[in-house]
């Protein structure tokens, strides 16, 4: 068993530094791209490093977009001062476990498009990212960082809690009535909110992957939307129905003075050809004007003689 466990190491060191020099383009994974920042960070430090000097980390250009910087501390000194690493700052009495003599920092900020591996690894449904993934992860670390075998430990708060500022990474500008949530990306690939601090800080009580987020639809964006929706319709409807009622009201119009001159046309024909008026009697009566031929009497007739 002994003599297993050295194997299994190399066979898994062997495997990262090749890993190493795929493409960026095939992770997946947000455990596996830590491991690979891990190992790329370890192999490039210098050898003289010297402990509280803050490094900056050139990463392949595969992994374009990927910012690392780290230091190394002294427990000791971390627990008693504190540090500040980028967006991270670390209280005073911070926890490093386990840690003999000395601990390796390392921040990463991942911008916009690495981040997109967080979508694949965490159920972000409902949600959007609006700030990178910045996360600070330690490991041990002797004089020797080149020839150690780095292994993660945890870092807990301790009076003070950890702080992430996000003020100048973000691209989100406050909205009216959009707050965005601080968002905690823990190991087992669980996702916790809460509300920031002022001035987009965050609030954290142990190392990891951090975030800031607003909901895909906030519920009073989406009120303001409704309500807008509501005014635009009923002003559009209130018009439409004014159009159509003009319409109406010109074809009532039309009808009505056409129906006017029908009845003043019919009543003109009427009167040029009106008939005479008479007594008959006491009543007054039309009269036809003669047409026929003045009758004759038979007695003024006087037959012809042969």
């Amino acid at each position: 068993m002994d003599s297993i466990f050295p194997l299994i190491l190399i066979i898994s060191t062997l495997a990262s530094s090749a890993l190493l020099g795929s493409s960026a383009q095939s992770i997946k994974s947000a455990r596996l791209l830590d491991l690979l920042i891990r190992d790329y960070t370890f192999k490039s430090l210098d050898k003289n490093l010297k402990t509280g000097i803050l490094q900056s980390v050139n990463l392949p250009a595969n992994f374009s977009g990927i910012r690392v910087d780290s230091i190394r501390l002294r427990c000791g000194s971390l627990r008693r001062y504190g540090s500040r690493v980028k967006e991270f700052h670390l209280g005073m009495g911070v926890i490093v476990h386990p840690c003999v003599e000395r601990v390796m920092l390392i921040r990463q900020n991942l911008g916009y498009n690495w981040s997109s591996i967080y979508y694949g690894n965490y159920d972000l449904s409902g949600y959007q990212l609006v700030s990178p993934i910045v996360g600070l992860l330690a490991y041990n670390a002797d004089k020797d960082v080149n020839s150690s075998n780095p292994f993660e430990i945890g870092i807990v708060s301790g009076e003070k809690p950890i702080t992430v500022d996000f003020a100048n990474i973000t691209k989100f500008t406050k909205a009216e009535g959009i707050e965005p949530l601080c968002a905690s990306f823990e190991g087992d690939g669980r996702m916790s909110l809460s509300n920031p601090s002022p001035a987009h800080v965050c609030v954290a009580k142990r190392h990891g992957h951090f975030g800031l987020v607003i909901e895909s639809q906030p519920e009073q964006f989406g009120k303001r939307i409704s309500q807008w929706k509501v005014a635009v319709g009923s002003t559009i409807g209130a018009a439409l129905g004014a159009f159509l009622l003009g319409l109406l009201l010109v074809a009532m119009f039309v009808r009505v003075k056409k129906r006017t001159r029908m009845e003043e046309m019919e009543r003109r024909a009427y009167e040029e050809e009106a008939l005479q008026v008479s007594m008959v009697g006491h009543v007054r009566a039309p009269t036809a004007s003669g047409t026929r031929t003045t009758p004759m009497l038979e007695r003024d007739y006087i037959p012809h003689l042969r």
